[in-house]
């Protein structure tokens, strides 16, 4: 979700960036603290960072932003630093397969019919069956996803995407335990533990940026009253308040498990959000055709995506997409219109009773 984050965030720094980040933050944490943001952000990785990985034929990978939950642009620096040192060359163990980029054609966006179509999505959200979760018991969410990176080889710089893939997460509803499974995050592994306590031993605070189930259960379900506490708590954050506040959004919906007073608000919250438009023949990571309700960042020219059936207005995903050509001075590369950085399709949301238990075998 946050998937955005998200993005949605910021984008893991390259090498030589990250030792500057570094020597910038890292005087201003607490000793013990980079560990716990270092593998907090491994789940996070934020929409404005970029991370570049040196290959063993040259080629330097750099991946495009996309929706994620955020963390404090301090701790995202060094945590994002280390998220580099983690990652395997590409061709390595477990590596991914890498095409094409992925390309869509740019649909239309009309402000019309926005607050009819996100009234039908609240209604059919608080219809839907949502969860009964029990102590000891995890929220799981599965996806498949893939993002699109600038690949450089020598002085020649191209747009490639991973192999739709698929990713797991496992979280318990205090967000103290948890696990993630990403071949695109930490290729060639098991997955990686989201449960670290902080360097006081003490467990991660939950926030509308590192939320857990049981945090999420406490918002207010007012529209305005929780559209107020997203700006509140994410002043300072992404690009513009509103696109922030719509990233957050989209974040809660494509990587956590909202419960089931909340989920209806969170849409009537988004119809609230100036400059939300409806764009019609979008297509989910599955190929699933659907409606969207999406808003364009005008820094960066890119569209972020919430995909729902058109007919149960059920959500099944997000997509980010470049609209308009955006030059990336530090790759020296142009992303054209019609590129898609990110996409998600939800495929299982689901409690079970155990870390790395699906619904399949036993959740």
């Amino acid at each position: 979700m946050n998937a955005n984050t998200n993005t949605p965030g910021q984008r893991p720094a390259g090498p030589d960036e990250s030792a500057q980040l570094l020597s910038r933050t890292a005087r201003d944490l607490p000793a013990g603290r980079h560990q716990f943001h270092k593998e907090r952000l491994m789940a996070r990785i934020q929409q404005e960072q970029r991370t570049e990985t040196t290959t063993p034929a040259g080629a330097r990978r750099f991946r495009l932003p996309r929706p994620s939950i955020t963390l404090p642009l301090a701790a995202a620096a060094v945590a994002g630093a280390v998220v580099v040192v983690l990652a395997l060359p590409a061709g390595g163990p477990g590596a991914l397969a890498t095409g094409p980029a992925m390309t869509t054609p740019v649909g239309v966006a009309t402000t019309q019919g926005v607050p009819e179509l996100l009234d039908r999505i609240s209604l059919a959200a608080a219809e839907g069956p949502r969860p009964a979760v029990r102590p000891g018991q995890y929220l799981y969410i599965e996806s498949q996803t893939s993002d699109t990176f600038l690949k450089t080889v020598g002085d020649k710089t191209t747009l490639a995407s991973y192999a739709l893939h698929r990713r797991q997460k496992w979280n318990s509803p205090d967000g103290t335990r948890g696990w993630l499974i990403d071949p695109a995050s930490n290729p060639g592994s098991g997955g990686e533990t989201l449960s670290l306590p902080d360097e006081h031993g003490r467990p991660p605070v939950a926030t509308l940026n590192t939320p857990s189930y049981d945090y999420l259960d406490t918002l207010t379900t007012d529209p305005d009253e929780l559209l107020a506490k997203i700006y509140r708590e994410t002043k300072g954050k992404g690009t513009s308040p509103d696109q922030q506040a719509f990233t957050t959004i989209g974040d809660l919906l494509g990587e956590t498990y909202p419960p089931a007073q909340l989920y209806p608000a969170l849409f009537r919250a988004a119809a609230k959000i100036p400059g939300v438009v409806v764009v019609q023949g979008v297509v989910d990571a599955l190929g699933r055709h659907g409606v969207g309700v999406a808003r364009l960042d005008g820094n960066s020219g890119q569209r972020e995506e919430w995909i729902f059936d058109r007919t149960t207005h059920v959500f099944l995903g997000r997509r980010t997409v470049q609209v308009a050509a955006a030059a990336d001075a530090g790759a020296g590369a142009v992303i054209p219109p019609g590129t898609i950085t990110f996409t998600s399709a939800i495929t299982h949301r689901a409690v079970v009773d155990g870390i790395r238990q699906t619904p399949s075998n036993g959740g």
